[in-house]
């Protein structure tokens, strides 16, 4: 989560009458004004900016030509076919999965456009629990299969898991990120329907262990996806990496975000399958009613057309050579954003990152007066006109715990802003070095005292609400106005005391909290 501004309760109300066109757009005009910064590298997460304005005007005119078309059936609209079949080509050259790679794993490498990473990964889990069932039968019958990964794996194979009927197995991992091969080899058998390696993962930028496991996975005929959402379209030109993509036989499929490292506007994602009979597996298809056959590659039934026709006309542009001249400046970025990190005492980069992206920890070999908090830093950094993505600590079923941290993805145009951003990073470290973070001790003090978190008991709506304005979040509306008792929220100022408190939460209480704050602050 991260920090925003809001807008008046007003400016959510419905149009009550009709609105000339220059005021609609003049007012939409004001609203932007409100938003984080996409562009100049402001904002270190949420947004892929390349530096490149002929990109955004090439994205924007594509998006109109292909405005007014339907993604339900690519029969009425060949276009999309055939932008789609390209996304695919370029995404299976990129991820090493043509014939004289994708073949040493047995079939060839096929996939879909998919409207983002969630539905990418959902569509993989969907798939491999499926194809699980027909092939287990007995097994199926007695039990649900389990999807098993790292700790770090993106919450959408939560998701998955929660929407599919699947059992979420995390495995833990080192406090640096990283993830023991032997750890997850140790926990494969029969009912596991997929495991999901990341490359890389988002919280670290560790790269997982995808040889190893997937090679283990193999021999017992387990599925390996990798989720590359975040780094599919940055790694294949990052160096010095182990084989990761469809050069590893064990692979079965990769989900690859086009609207992250392919620079393309939200929301659209390539989820590409080893052999035909996996993809199909994907499908939806019924004749089952009186209307027209349904056939749906996707989760979505219509679906824009414009985000698909932007990320085909960028990556027609750029082709590999434009990708790998974005990412040698994002390599360049890293690298000195890491130098700089290594000269701020209590300040360090956490693990072995692989990728375009780093996250900030305490230096916990140093004294406590001299440790730099991630959650301060990043709080003060925004307030020196750089914002980065706070993470909260995690404690592992083993008792290991992984550190809070401060997350940033790395993109070319922080290239330009990194002299600014430097000289930002260490006022911020000077500003809050030796600060503890801040106390929770009353709220969670009420939270023991109604007795939420036993047994698995989380507040409501109201009760929920209570506790966030105790805890000094939601204390006002949208756009600074009074919050009344019923409405209107806002993230605080500093967001390290919301960081605090979810990490100290049990998680159904946290995420309850969590859900009245974003429920609350989209409320008309």
């Amino acid at each position: 989560m991260s920090r925003t501004d809001g807008t008046s309760r007003a400016a959510h109300g419905a149009a009550s009458h009709c609105t000339d066109s220059a005021e609609v757009l003049a007012r939409l005009r004001a609203l932007r004004e409100l938003d984080a910064p996409t562009h100049g590298g402001r904002i270190l997460s949420y947004v892929y900016d390349p530096g490149l304005p002929e990109l955004d005007r090439l994205a924007g005119q594509a998006t109109e030509l292909a405005r007014p078309l339907n993604g339900l059936d690519p029969t009425a609209f060949p276009s999309i076919a055939v932008m789609e079949r390209d996304l695919v080509a370029f995404a299976r050259r990129a991820l090493r999965g043509e014939r004289r790679h994708g073949m040493r794993g047995g079939g060839r490498v096929v996939g879909s456009v998919t409207s983002g990473g969630t539905e990418s990964c959902l569509l993989a889990a969907k798939t491999a629990r499926d194809l699980w069932r027909s092939e287990n039968p007995r097994l199926a019958a007695r039990r649900r299969p389990r999807l098993l990964a790292p700790a770090t794996a993106h919450p959408a194979f939560q998701k998955a898991a929660r929407v599919l009927d699947l059992e979420w197995d995390p495995v833990p991992c080192e406090p640096d990120g990283s993830v023991r091969a032997s750890e997850v080899i140790r926990r494969l058998g029969h009912d596991v329907a997929l495991v999901v390696l990341s490359a890389p993962a988002y919280p670290s930028s560790a790269l997982d262990p995808i040889a190893a496991v997937s090679r283990a996975a193999a021999t017992q005929g387990i599925a390996c996806h990798v989720d590359a959402c975040f780094g599919g379209f940055a790694l294949p030109w990052w160096p010095d990496l182990p084989d990761w993509d469809f050069r590893v036989p064990g692979v079965t499929s990769i989900s690859a975000d086009l609207h992250k490292f392919g620079y393309a506007p939200k929301g659209v994602s390539v989820l590409l399958h080893r052999g035909r009979a996996r993809h199909r597996a994907q499908f939806f298809a019924t004749t089952r009613w009186p209307g027209y056959p349904v056939v749906n590659p996707t989760l979505l039934g219509s679906r824009s057309a414009s985000p698909v026709a932007a990320a085909w006309a960028i990556t027609r542009r750029l082709g590999a050579e434009g990708y790998r001249d974005l990412t040698a400046a994002c390599l360049r970025v890293a690298r000195g954003i890491a130098s700089e990190v290594a000269g701020i005492p209590g300040l360090a980069v956490q693990g072995r990152p692989s990728g375009p992206g780093l996250a900030l920890v305490a230096d916990e070999s140093v004294p406590a007066a001299d440790r730099v908090d991630p959650h301060l830093l990043a709080d003060e950094v925004a307030r020196l006109g750089f914002r980065m993505q706070l993470q909260p600590g995690l404690q592992q079923a083993n008792g290991v715990r992984l550190p809070h941290s401060a997350h940033l993805t790395i993109t070319p145009v922080i290239e330009r802003a990194l002299p600014e951003f430097s000289v930002a990073l260490r006022r911020a470290a000077d500003t809050v070095r030796g600060r503890p973070r801040p106390s929770v001790g009353a709220v969670l003090a009420a939270m023991r005292l109604l007795g939420y978190g036993e047994d698995g008991r989380v507040p409501g709506p109201s009760a929920a609400w209570t506790l966030l304005r105790l805890a000094g979040i939601g204390g006002r509306a949208p756009g600074g106005g009074a919050a009344g008792a019923e409405g209107g929220s806002a993230l605080p100022d500093r967001v390290a005391p919301l960081m605090a408190l979810i990490e100290r939460l049990p998680a159904p209480v946290a995420e309850a909290l969590l859900t009245e704050l974003l429920a609350r602050f989209g409320e008309p």
